[in-house]
């Protein structure tokens, strides 16, 4: 399905947004002169960890000035680029950029790294990780196009699969053993594991670009996704109706997502520096599916291609639109109408026809996000709900601790 429609922010426009309260930024680190892959809060925003393009591994401890030091600066063979943390068992997986995962024990006072194992998991760079501590798994994707699975018992290699592209994201629900593998091609694989054994179940189609992030609702049985297409779409995987819908509220590619379970508010951050929450218990309507025909719906006027109709007519043939409220193929006439249609995830303004934008009322166009200029191009977040903090990581190497309760509450 192709969106080709010019999309316009409405932030100003005045319409209502979840709450006035923002996120207040309390300290930044700003002493990385590399790029940051990834950052991890360990206990409650006193102490964050970051894997940077230097090869090093840094837990920075926050002091009584509110200031940020490192604690531990420990180098790789190459530089980390994935990690997964598990509070319960303090354990520390981290992917690399030749293909290794490697796993180590975060000692209890923060201060220390305790290196357990390598797995040779892969040929190329280590895009994601997962660690299972219920079933002893150790789970990686790669540029390498696979995703394996290794036993974290044995350090053997239980399974795999080939990707279409490149492997990019990664999210595993541990109850059902379903594992989502997202690709460079936009494309999302969804495999069953067992011990030994890896079966492809389906493959999600809807974004039009890579998709760059993943991540799972186990309650409602959602999966959500960000993409280099501009959007964030929600996968009703486990309703029995195996629908989807978009989220559109960024102008550029969508780097990081994270789901604040039962807050019911999903926080999705872009590259073009802004954060997006949106309330996920809030009725959403599924995008229609778009018609496909040879002359408008309304006016009957032909397409550009329908020639014999061109002929009949008289006329030059128009360019084919497609109204986001009801899916009907239009032309430029009967669709001049933009409205934002925050149930359907549009809270840009989109065309609609006539007919439509005739139904949306001022309620219909109450925002369902609250947006939040973060100040840098954000490529990696990260979110502790008990302690309500807010990491981001942007282009300009600085990590960025934001003080996110009053939004959470």
């Amino acid at each position: 399905m192709s969106m080709a429609a010019e999309i316009k922010p409405i932030h100003s426009s005045g319409h209502k947004s979840l709450t006035t309260e923002k996120p207040v930024l309390v300290s930044k680190i700003d002493s990385c002169s590399d790029t940051i892959n990834a950052v991890q809060i360990l206990s409650e925003g006193r102490t964050i960890l970051s894997i940077s393009d230097d090869k090093s591994v840094r837990i920075w401890q926050r002091r009584a000035s509110g200031q940020y030091w490192p604690s531990v600066c420990h180098f790789l063979p190459a530089a980390p680029t994935s990690l997964h943390y598990t509070h319960e068992s303090r354990t520390l997986c981290i992917g690399i950029n030749n293909g290794t995962v490697m796993e180590f024990e975060v000692a209890r006072d923060e201060n220390s790294l305790n290196h357990r194992r390598d797995y040779l998991s892969h040929q190329g760079r280590v895009t994601a990780v997962r660690f299972s501590a219920v079933h002893a798994w150790l789970l990686s994707v790669s540029r390498d196009k696979f995703f394996c699975f290794h036993s974290t018992t044995s350090g053997h290699r239980l399974g795999g699969h080939e990707c279409s592209g490149w492997c990019t994201a990664l999210e595993f629900d541990e109850p059902s053993c379903h594992v989502f593998v997202a690709d460079y091609t936009g494309t999302i694989t969804m495999l069953k594991l067992e011990s030994g054994s890896c079966t492809l179940i389906t493959q999600l189609k809807g974004h039009t670009a890579c998709v760059d992030c993943l991540t799972w609702d186990g309650v409602s049985q959602q999966l959500f996704s960000g993409s280099h297409d501009h959007t964030v779409m929600v996968w009703d995987v486990g309703g029995g109706k195996g629908t989807s819908y978009e989220l559109q509220g960024h102008n550029g590619k969508v780097r990081c997502l994270y789901h604040c379970g039962t807050k019911k508010v999903l926080v999705s951050g872009a590259e073009d520096g802004v954060l997006v929450w949106w309330d996920m218990a809030a009725s959403r309507m599924v995008t229609p599916e778009w018609s496909e025909s040879d002359s408008c719906q309304y006016c009957d006027r032909p397409f550009y291609w329908n020639v014999r109709a061109m002929i009949n007519q008289k006329q030059i043939g128009l360019r084919q639109h497609h109204c986001r409220m009801c899916g009907k193929a239009v032309c430029d006439q009967c669709s001049s109408r933009r409205t934002n249609l925050p149930a359907m995830g549009f809270e840009f303004n989109v065309r609609v026809c006539e007919k439509c934008y005739d139904t949306v009322t001022d309620r219909d166009r109450e925002s369902l996000a609250v947006f939040h200029e973060a100040k840098h191009t954000v490529t990696s977040m990260n979110v502790d709900l008990s302690s309500g903090v807010l990491l981001t990581v942007g282009t300009d190497n600085v990590i960025k601790i934001w003080d996110v309760k009053p939004i959470l509450n």
